[in-house]
């Protein structure tokens, strides 16, 4: 019987999956074209060959856990989320070599590029196939036309139009209301992620892992909630956590 973390696994390698399938389909696109169609993040783009390769490696770990829960190996599984985590936190560096995820949701359509306009060139094909030049634009220093005549009709005209306008005030931003920021910051991380952080919170405890060490361990593991989600999921379930991790 499959583990949660199988579970788990398995449904992160079938998005691997399907990325590296939008991968391959978007390897024949030019560079504009590719930049366009997903809003990626900042990398480098991956070859063809590098996006099978990962495709290949993705089908064979996936045979690996599922033989691994159909045999009743409950460790292998944990064993790989956790040489993940350790993967991100201590031997990853930063780099931009790498397949970002894409999801068919956030495909974009690609805009062509627009043709040149053609009448902008500097010669002009007559049909007789005569070439005729444009004329040359004139220099800022060529004779300008005399101001006119300094009278007073003249200044009370200068001098409005030289007033500069006055900015329009505007209107001091509101601030939002207490009760739909409280409002937004409950409707966080669903069930399932608040179960999931109680799961790696009392794995992490029965590790030897200290309580202040946990929310900055679990919210940099993958498909976790953000920082100020797992602090607030660990001081809301600190007992669950505790008597789960066996240490009451």
């Amino acid at each position: 019987m499959a583990t949660p973390a199988d579970q788990r696994l398995l449904e992160l390698l079938g998005r691997w999956l399907a990325s590296l399938d939008l991968h391959a389909k978007y390897s024949s696109l030019d560079d504009d074209s590719y930049w366009q169609v997903q809003p990626w993040s900042e990398h480098q783009r991956p070859t063809r060959w590098i996006v099978d390769l990962a495709k290949q490696k993705t089908i064979a770990l996936r045979a690996q856990v599922e033989q691994r829960a159909k045999a009743g190996d409950s460790q292998f599984s944990d064993a790989l989320e956790l040489m993940a985590f350790l993967a991100n936190l201590v031997g990853a560096e930063h780099i931009e070599r790498f397949i970002p995820v894409a999801e068919a949701s956030n495909e974009r359509e690609i805009t062509p590029p627009k043709a040149p306009d053609r009448a902008s060139d500097s010669t002009i094909q007559q049909p007789s196939g005569i070439t005729a030049t444009r004329e040359m634009p004139k220099f800022a220093g060529s004779k300008r036309a005399p101001p006119p005549a300094a009278t007073a009709q003249v200044a009370r005209t200068e001098r409005k139009t030289a007033a500069p306008a006055k900015p329009v005030p505007k209107a001091a931003a509101k601030p939002a209301p207490k009760k739909a920021a409280a409002q937004s910051e409950r409707t966080g991380p669903s069930d399932a992620q608040r179960d999931q952080v109680i799961a790696d919170a009392a794995r992490l405890v029965q590790w030897g892992r200290k309580w202040f060490e946990l929310p900055e361990l679990i919210a940099r593991m993958a498909d976790r909630p953000s920082l100020p989600d797992v602090r607030r999921i660990l001081k809301e379930s600190k007992a669950a956590i505790e008597k789960k991790a066996g240490n009451s």
